[in-house]
């Protein structure tokens, strides 16, 4: 058997939140939404993170990249530890793993057309470096994500929500990432994709 390599490692992973309101005796309250997760993702690997509505299963993929800092536990990836990192190493990891929020409305800039969202991460990591090469790939995702051409200079309120959804797809995978963190990818989708 061949040895698989981890590639997402977590460790005892909480995450509290601070709640504005107090208890009878004056402290503050805090949310647990996350209590001791462990968990090894291998390279290659898909896994499926299953539970009731409010559980905790978006608030554990903002986590993985980054978005909600974890109040204990190791989040390793690649043998880093993700929450030991400075802000310029967290950063340069950022298009090793990426995610397509459950919301397509709200993570899309209203004022960028689908082309612009879809290449932003490209220029953000410098992949690929020219221009010609970033239009060339946005128009392959487009494809691969069931989108046309015709759809490259409209704006998100001109899409349905399942075509929002496939824009952030081909958004998340744009810069080649590793890991893919996806919170409910295809709620928003047409029934017929």
């Amino acid at each position: 058997m061949e040895d698989r390599k981890v590639i997402l490692k977590i460790e005892h992973l909480c995450k509290d939140f601070d709640i504005k309101a107090k208890s009878f005796t004056g402290k503050a309250l805090k949310l647990h939404a996350l209590s001791d997760i462990s968990l090894d993702i291998y390279e290659g690997e898909t896994l499926g993170v299953i539970g009731e509505s409010g559980c905790g299963k978006s608030t554990l993929g903002r986590c993985l990249v980054n978005l909600h800092p974890i109040t204990s536990g190791k989040l390793a990836y690649d043998g880093k530890e993700l929450n030991r990192l400075r802000k310029k190493e967290r950063q340069a990891l950022s298009r090793e793993i990426q995610m397509v929020f459950q919301d397509p409305y709200s993570s899309l800039d209203p004022r960028h057309t689908a082309a612009d969202s879809v290449e932003e991460p490209m220029i953000v990591h410098k992949t690929p470096a020219t221009a010609r090469e970033r239009q060339e790939r946005t128009i392959g995702l487009f494809r691969e994500v069931g989108l046309d051409m015709q759809h490259l200079n409209r704006y998100p309120h001109e899409f349905s929500g399942g075509q929002r959804q496939r824009l952030n797809i081909a958004r998340a995978i744009a810069s080649n990432p590793r890991v893919v963190i996806c919170d409910e990818p295809v709620s928003a989708l047409d029934v017929s994709i």
